[in-house]
């Protein structure tokens, strides 16, 4: 039986490397960040960026508004 377009793409998802900017625990020990949590390749590319900080920094805020989730549209 075929695999669904979704269950293809919840594989691929599943192998990515996740991790911080930082590479440090976001939630938990004592070096938690409570960075944004995101595939190693994109993490990289946006270590040291404005775009990279502006995403640690939601993600900072929705924590501490006591949310699981932050949201990193653009905002106008």
């Amino acid at each position: 039986m075929a695999k669904k377009p979704s269950q293809i793409s919840m594989d691929k998802w599943n192998k990515e490397n996740w991790r911080t900017i930082s590479g440090k625990p976001s939630t938990q020990g004592p070096d938690a960040t409570g960075e944004a949590y995101m595939p190693s390749e994109k993490a990289k590319r946006l270590k040291g960026t404005l775009e990279g900080y502006r995403r640690n920094k939601r993600k900072r805020e929705a924590t501490a508004k006591g949310k699981q989730y932050a949201s990193y549209e653009k905002k106008r």
